[in-house]
């Protein structure tokens, strides 16, 4: 299967590829691939003419987002909608990797996808904005909620324990 990831190079992105690896991946990083615009995310995803798309691409600065929100509302919100619209126009699925975030933390319980939503920062709006925006540009979607990445470099949660 081809499959068009973009955030290639994030921790997210790399570990996807090593996963994928018996498939045909078009890997993205944000040189290759600025989400936010759209004529540059049509014409990736009609040159690649992949089978799937994966969104590994995010704006994670949590607390930066709370200072100044627009760059995470253009990664987060704007670049998923052009990918599932893009995605959308080829007649494939998007498969879009979100946050838990996107609850407000109170449960006292594991959430699960029918759980209301009700983000309490910036970062987890943006993130909810995002799913939203994907889930009305493409009926083939899926919106995958994880709290952590792990990967062997960068900033991952056992780095941050300890």
């Amino acid at each position: 299967m081809k499959v068009l990831l973009s955030g290639a190079a994030g921790q997210l992105g790399r570990s996807l590829q090593v996963t994928l690896a018996d498939h045909e991946v078009v890997a993205c990083d944000h040189g290759a691939l600025d989400i936010t615009d759209f004529e540059a995310v049509q014409d990736a995803t009609s040159q690649a003419r992949p089978s799937l798309l994966i969104n590994a691409a995010a704006y994670n600065r949590v607390d930066d987002a709370e200072e100044d929100p627009a760059p995470a509302y253009a990664v987060n919100k704007t670049g998923p909608a052009n990918l599932a619209r893009a995605s959308a126009q080829l007649g494939i699925p998007i498969v879009h990797v979100s946050t838990d975030y996107v609850f407000s933390g109170n449960l006292g319980r594991a959430y699960h996808e029918l759980d209301e939503t009700n983000p309490q920062s910036n970062y987890g709006a943006s993130k909810l904005a995002g799913e939203e925006a994907v889930r009305q540009a493409n009926p083939r979607h899926f919106v995958v909620r994880t709290a952590w990445v792990y990967h062997e470099e960068g900033a991952n949660f056992p780095r941050t324990m300890l």
